[in-house]
């Protein structure tokens, strides 16, 4: 028997792990959280595709332990000792992949130069630059929509921005940005497109690299190449995946549940009138409270453990419940308050696999400026449809809306 669902088991039989998935973690996922909290504790046993088990840490103080302690809790994806269960076409595998040369699995010494390589090549992007590239590619898109009066700001906007300013930084034409769109969207939702999502994605990747190695250029790519910690090609494409996946969609999904927020809460109505203070407490809000990065694979044991009163054993993976962790009644006593500028969340890891300081800050100039130009463009908008009506994506990992339809008085082109 697996040691995840044996430990589950025992001593009384009295608990079951959770299948990660199914509707829920789209419908109700703080009622969910909050069931497997009374239920399990803060370390709940869970069953991804496949019957494959894993815990899934949802306690604050026990997620930061996690991250906080690399050695213990690695990761090193060669210690999972449920590989040998796991086939090839596994569609979890672009989310929990087996000796890929990235960040994601790099431990260590090797692991800190490369997320210098990484933090230095970012931190070179010009604010100004930044901000330029997102109100540009943001006017673009309201332009094709704000004559009609009516749009799809999550289809026709959020999903489309954040890749366009990426692939502007990194090198990237900007007629290939529809492509990488479909290609993330199918390789982070974990479903039967997964695998050619993400062939997609590392063939557009090498193909860059490539050219850039060739042509240097003022972008992320040629900057990344250009540093002397003797990384392989192969290994900056894989990181260039790792950053373009995770900045992406999350910041995608970030401007979409900001904007539903304040369509939908009286707290943030003065934002669509003209406020802008409000727009970086949505932002924040929604950090906490509707995560964009719900749960993240993973880190794995490297010896047997306890953790949250759970016996994990050597090679067991622990996945981090990030929206879990959020809204732990232990850390939020109070969790109908107003979070202000508190930035005590996990919405962006924490520990030295965090999310690097650069990319968090390019992540909300571009869900900021997404946002504020929104407003400024069409100053009248309204949710077009019941709030209660709206859906979420199918993916236990991120929570972001499938559309978010709107209507506003139409307005000309800039």
């Amino acid at each position: 028997m697996d040691s995840a669902t044996s430990d589950a088991r025992t001593p009384a039989g009295a608990t079951v792990p959770v299948p990660l998935g199914g509707p829920r973690f789209q419908t109700e996922p703080a009622r969910l959280y909050r069931e497997m909290r009374r239920e399990h504790g803060a370390v709940t046993p869970v069953v991804l595709d496949g019957g494959v088990p894993a815990w899934l840490v949802l306690g604050y103080r026990e997620l930061h332990q996690v991250t906080g302690d690399p050695v213990l809790f690695s990761r090193d994806s060669g210690l999972w000792n449920q590989w040998d269960r796991i086939p090839a076409d596994w569609p979890l595998l672009p989310m929990i992949g087996r000796g890929q040369p990235s960040i994601l699995y790099t431990v260590g010494e090797r692991h800190r130069e490369r997320a210098a390589m990484i933090s230095d090549a970012l931190e070179a992007v010009a604010p100004s630059e930044l901000r330029g590239h997102a109100e540009k590619f943001a006017d673009e898109l309201i332009d094709a929509v704000c004559g009609r009066g009516e749009a799809d700001v999550v289809t026709e906007y959020a999903m489309l921005l954040p890749v366009r300013v990426l692939a502007r930084l990194f090198g990237f034409p900007d007629e290939q940005g529809p492509g990488l769109v479909a290609a993330l969207n199918d390789m982070i939702d974990g479903r039967e497109r997964a695998l050619a999502g993400q062939t997609h994605l590392a063939g557009s990747m090498a193909r860059l690299v490539a050219e850039r190695r060739a042509r240097p250029a003022d972008d992320v790519v040629s900057r990344m190449l250009a540093n002397r910690s003797g990384f392989g090609e192969e290994e900056i494409v894989q990181d260039l995946m790792v950053m373009m996946a995770a900045g992406h969609q999350p910041t995608a999904d970030w401007i979409g549940n900001s904007l539903r927020l304040m369509l939908t809460d009286d707290r943030f109505a003065a934002s669509l009138f003209g406020g802008r203070n409000s727009v970086a407490d949505a932002m924040n809000e929604v950090l906490w409270e509707d995560a964009p990065t719900q749960n993240v694979a993973g880190r794995w044991a490297a010896r047997d453990t306890q953790l949250g009163g759970r016996r994990v054993r050597a090679g067991d993976l622990l996945l981090l419940g990030l929206q879990g962790a959020n809204s732990d009644p232990q850390v939020r006593t109070d969790g109908s308050a107003l979070t202000g500028g508190n930035g005590a969340h996990f919405s962006f890891g924490h520990g030295e696999h965090r999310c690097p300081f650069p990319a968090q800050e390019i992540a909300e100039v571009i869900a900021r400026t997404g946002i504020e130009v929104v407003l400024d463009r069409l100053p009248d908008i309204d949710l077009a449809v019941p709030a209660e009506s709206l859906t979420r994506r199918p993916s236990p990992w991120l929570r972001g809306l499938s559309r978010l339809p709107v209507r506003f008085a139409p307005v000309p082109t800039l």
